[in-house]
């Protein structure tokens, strides 16, 4: 087991979809977040990670 394995992220919406790139709204829809201020708990992975950087413009890790 690593470090990482047990970590969460708190990610919350805080731009509208409205005029975004379709891949950015897809990724937006892919983490679980539906509405403005929507927030979603998720582990901790390189793969989050770089979804995250993807839309980083629209979304706040807490």
């Amino acid at each position: 087991m690593t470090e990482n394995d047990n970590k969460n992220l708190s990610v919350r919406l805080i731009k509208s979809l409205i005029g975004k790139k379709d891949s950015h709204r897809r990724i937006v829809v892919g983490l679980g977040l539906k509405k403005i201020n929507s927030i979603a708990i998720l582990q901790d992975s390189p793969s989050l990670r770089g979804m995250l950087n993807k839309v980083a413009y629209m979304v706040k890790v807490e």
